[in-house]
């Protein structure tokens, strides 16, 4: 393998920068696959390379990576993420790779999470070029199943992550030896012009068309089919149940009308060679297999896999029921090809508690510590624990279950809800209770209740007046075994996954209205082979380059302020490790969420975020800190950028901001 450091222009005369990796030999040319990212392939993504390596030898693909626009190496200013200039710029980037004499003009795109969504946006926009995408742990809907909101409510513990870090990311130089002259003089254009993202994010609190925008759920553009209509091209998806992009992939799967492929594991936001939990399996013969299918001659395309073409598109592990752990090494199941979404021997199994009267739901600030992120990835986000310290804090419903039961999809709750206050929230937990007590979480969901008729116009509740609900669950697979029991959970936080609600409130739900409506899947009568993967070899596939230095440590903690009442999560995790063109790198992120127990809406959020990067003819600190406070009626905001080169300041920037709560 070869690799090219070049720059392509784009219509404005902005320049991207791209890495391409060449098969070496005399065959060309070659099918091209592309993979844009915010991440800086130079230098802290540069440790994929590994990946790249396999998919260039053993697949015999050009692999084309860049910076999009306003990060990394490329000029430009990175205005937002997923704005419409970046599709305009990789729909001239496809165009331009097929174009080049080392391409045969066939061009497909890939990536896990960031590359996923953009793969998925321009292909609706219909390249005549693009013949096949790979969406790896990606969403449809930028608003109900992105890092911004869940079910209308602010995430809360993703602003000390994602949210938090991009402010010092985007702060970040080009690579001096890659950019060349006038590098820190484009530095300081980035940094005069990039504001925080989150500003906007935190103004549009309703949906509409800024989330519609990039979303395949809906298309918000006059005289548009819907994304999911618009896509021609090939499409795999890879998909993890301990992933937060889980709700997209069965029903964009079901929507595409192109040909699909779902290959649905255990995972979390990880590689699939890697993940926490397992079992494992190596991805790269499955996207050589996949594109070689639909980017390749129909003379060449059999050299992959004769059975590609005829196997069931659907791969999908069904979980079992499995002790919960944070650092879950291995969940319990089993492969089942499934040969189309919905199946159709599916049905619904509908629970009620039977019953009259009005059950009371606790409403306190910091429930929810037990369930974790929801976008969980590599340690200190975890997987959730044992469920019965948040169970305390809630109205519980439990069934016996008296035979194996599977199901696999979304499940929905309805329910007749009266609050005291206009805004109030409702969480649903399904839980698997073991004979012993265990409570293992097996999927949930969260509305903010304004939101029950729309996210679009949320409407205010009036106190004390009894409103009907449905709250959709995030898309699951389990297998729940004969002794143990089933529960719901319902709770008015999800605390620190997301925001708690503005004020003190009181939740009652009328008993005889509670309706749970689970995706039954009988077992299959015929026998079927189970999918068969390539198992991970060691070294084909690794996170970073971290040396013989020691790494900084990995932490999440739960603190209570007895007398202060007050609950605060605590996150701290960081690398070091050597890069490309001689660089060091050094990353850390820590910060905290905190409510009071007493008032849910004193609430905050605190990170900060650090990069140093030392290349052997300059260095630079960029560290990045964040704090949102909350009251009643306002999130306060108030970001600070500090930029050191050679040890001395580059940059200062300050943002204030004051942003009314909107029926949040």
């Amino acid at each position: 393998m070869t690799e090219t450091r070049e720059y392509v222009a784009m219509e404005d005369g902005v320049r991207l920068a791209i890495s391409r990796f060449v098969p070496v030999g005399a065959d060309g040319p070659w099918p091209v696959i592309v993979e844009a990212l915010p991440y800086r392939k130079d230098d802290l993504t540069a440790s994929y390379r590994s990946e790249y390596r396999r998919l260039v030898d053993e697949g015999r693909y050009v692999i084309v990576r860049v910076d999009v626009r306003g990060t990394g190496s490329s000029e430009g200013v990175a205005t937002d993420e997923y704005p419409v200039q970046e599709q305009r710029d990789l729909v001239r980037l496809i165009a331009w790779c097929a174009a080049q004499p080392w391409s045969t003009g066939r061009i497909g795109m890939y990536g896990t999470s960031y590359s996923g969504f953009n793969s998925l946006q321009v292909a609706i926009e219909r390249p005549p070029e693009l013949g096949a995408i790979c969406a790896i742990y990606a969403t449809d809907d930028r608003y109900t199943d992105d890092s911004h909101y869940a079910g209308g409510v602010l995430r809360a513990v993703d602003l000390v992550d994602y949210v938090a870090y991009m402010v010092a990311m985007n702060a970040l130089p080009p690579v001096p030896a890659v950019f060349g002259d006038g590098w820190r003089e484009e530095w300081g254009r980035r940094i005069g012009a990039t504001e925080p993202w989150l500003l906007r994010w935190l103004e549009e609190q309703t949906d509409g068309p800024y989330w519609r925008h990039g979303s395949l759920r809906l298309d918000s553009r006059p005289g548009t089919v819907s994304g999911y209509d618009r896509i021609e091209c090939a499409t795999m998806l890879v998909a993890g149940w301990a992933d937060g992009y889980r709700n997209n992939t069965l029903r964009t799967f079901a929507a595409l009308q192109c040909e699909k492929r779902l290959l649905l594991g255990p995972w979390s936001h990880m590689a699939t060679a890697t993940s926490l939990p397992g079992p494992h399996i190596d991805l790269v013969p499955e996207l050589i297999r996949f594109f070689d299918r639909h980017l390749r001659a129909a003379d060449t395309a059999d050299t992959a896999d004769a059975g590609a073409a005829t196997e069931p598109p659907i791969a999908v592990f069904v979980r079992r029921a499995t002790r919960p752990e944070p650092d879950l090494a291995e969940h319990a199941g089993a492969w089942r090809f499934e040969d189309e979404w919905p199946p159709a021997r599916a049905k619904t199994r509908e629970l009620s508690p039977g019953g009259e009267g009005a059950d009371l739901v606790p409403v306190r600030g910091d429930v929810g510590t037990s369930a974790w992120i929801s976008c969980a990835a590599s340690l200190p986000w975890g997987q959730p624990q044992d469920q019965r310290a948040d169970d305390a804090w809630s109205l519980v419903y439990d069934w016996p279950v008296a035979e194996e039961l599977e199901i696999l999809g979304n499940g929905t709750l309805r329910v007749e809800v009266t609050a005291s206050a206009p805004v109030a929230f409702l969480s649903v937990k399904l839980c698997d209770v073991f004979p012993d007590g265990t409570s293992a979480l097996v999927t949930r969901g969260l509305l903010n209740l304004t939101h029950r008729h729309s996210s679009v116009e949320p409407e205010a509740l009036v106190p004390g007046e009894a409103v009907a609900v449905v709250v959709e669950l995030e898309a699951t697979s389990w297998v729940f075994e004969p002794g143990h029991r089933l529960r719901i959970s319902l709770a008015g936080t999800d605390w620190p996954n997301t925001w708690p609600p503005p004020a003190p409130v009181t939740l009652h739900v009328d008993r005889a209205s509670v309706r749970l409506s689970l995706p039954e899947l009988p077992a299959l009568t015929e026998a079927r082979p189970a999918p068969t993967f390539v198992a991970p070899q060691p070294g084909s596939w690794h996170p970073g380059e971290p040396g013989d230095e020691p790494q900084p440590a990995v932490l999440w903690r739960i603190a209570h302020d007895v007398l202060g009442r007050r609950s605060e999560a605590t996150v701290r995790y960081g690398s070091r490790y050597s890069a490309e063109l001689g660089s060091r790198v050094t990353e850390l992120y820590e910060g905290d969420v905190s409510v009071s127990t007493v008032d849910p809406g004193d609430a905050d959020a605190r990170a900060t975020s650090r990069f140093e990067i030392a290349w052997p003819d300059a260095a630079c600190i960029v560290e990045s800190r964040l704090l949102v406070r909350s009251d009643a009626d306002t999130y306060h905001v108030e970001v600070e950028l500090d930029v050191d080169e050679g040890g001395e300041p580059f940059a200062r920037r300050r943002w204030l901001r004051d942003i009314p709560r909107k029926l949040q």
